[in-house]
């Protein structure tokens, strides 16, 4: 694998703090949300991830994202169910969106 240029390494900041902007607004409602994956792809202006939530209709969800950095919109890519155990681990670790408080109500759905 080569060796990411300074240039590359500000590219990859500057893109995951785009994503990190558009992502809280979507993934807010779902919070807690944890962010399990993420690939840049320079070539492509895009940064891949998926992050992982308990979905109020479909239960614990690990979906996969692009974001496209020229048009800074984010692309639901699918998504996979998860299992309590699966679950469980992940949150073992600090979440990416924190919840201020479970408020599945309020979630859209989408």
């Amino acid at each position: 694998m080569a060796k990411e240029s300074t240039l590359d390494k500000q590219r990859i900041k500057a893109m995951k703090e785009g994503r990190d902007k558009k992502a809280h607004e979507h993934f807010v409602q779902y919070a807690p949300v944890w962010l399990v994956a993420e690939e840049p792809l320079l070539n492509r202006d895009t940064l891949y991830f998926n992050v992982v939530f308990q979905h109020p209709q479909y239960g614990w969800v690990n979906r996969h994202y692009a974001y496209d950095v020229v048009t800074d919109v984010l692309y639901h890519k699918g998504q996979q169910s998860i299992d309590e155990e699966t679950a469980l681990d992940i949150q073992t670790k600090d979440p990416y969106i924190k919840a201020a408080g479970f408020n599945s109500v309020q979630a859209y759905g989408g």
